[in-house]
């Protein structure tokens, strides 16, 4: 786990840090995750809503949970939800503040092959989670593994242009005031693309999303990015037919 004091300490992105580090900064970063006014879960989190459509009765799989912040809606939604994350830390939250018999969740580290069964989900969720796997292409051919037929995912990812902008997942840790970043990776958009096409899916929609003067207004870290692309979110379907359509940055 890095501790940023400085711009110019953003460097490698394509060096990829341990699974081990990746869980420590998340573990530290949990207690406040839900309450440090973000905006790029706040931007993500309606347009995944949007979406992810009718979900009633459905068994969704949220792919790296966090605090829940997905699995709970899906849940009020009227899903059967299961959320997996490697952080121990995260997930107390997550169970803390979610306690319905219609959600489960599971501790796992989601750089290994995911201990749940084949065809078991009609939908998986999976937000602002690829810029801390490696491997891109397992990512998607474990989504696809355990999506039954005709089954989609609804996948977001921080959009690479923010690395230009030395940006990345960080936080500030109210007891030392230190800037932690758990260690991310820049995918480029089309290794995320061309990895959910070559396990097997078929891409419905890809859109890119900035924030505007009004989401600014609420969430003052978004003003610099006016303009700029912060959110890229990729529709998938379970099948062979490359049919989508792009959406431009709005």
């Amino acid at each position: 786990m890095s501790v940023i004091r400085s711009s110019n300490q953003f460097a490698a992105f394509k060096t990829m840090p341990e699974p081990s580090q990746i869980r420590a900064g998340y573990d530290r970063w949990a207690p406040i995750y839900d309450h440090d006014a973000n905006p790029l879960p706040a931007l993500e989190e309606p347009l995944v809503r949007n979406v992810a459509g009718d979900l009633r009765g459905l068994s969704v799989l949220d792919l790296g949970c966090g605090t829940g912040r997905h699995t709970a809606w899906l849940a009020q939604a009227g899903a059967h939800a299961t959320g997996i994350d490697s952080s121990a830390g995260m997930l107390d939250e997550a169970r803390r503040k979610i306690v319905v018999e219609s959600v489960k969740f599971v501790e796992h580290d989601l750089h290994q092959p995911l201990p749940l069964m084949d065809a078991a989900f009609d939908l998986v969720v999976c937000g602002l989670v690829l810029e801390h796997l490696a491997d891109l292409p397992v990512v998607f051919a474990e989504m696809r593994r355990m999506l039954r037929p005709r089954g989609r995912a609804v996948v977001s990812a921080m959009h690479p242009a923010m690395f230009l902008r030395n940006s990345q997942a960080r936080f500030t840790d109210p007891k030392s005031g230190d800037v932690v970043a758990p260690g991310s990776i820049n995918h480029s958009l089309s290794e995320i693309v061309m990895a959910a096409i070559q396990a097997g899916f078929c891409l419905t929609d890809l859109a890119e999303y900035e924030p505007d003067a009004e989401f600014a207004g609420r969430y003052r870290r978004a003003k610099k990015y006016i303009g700029w692309p912060m959110l890229a979110l990729l529709v998938l379907r379970n099948g062979s037919k490359i049919i989508w359509q792009f959406t431009p940055a709005r």
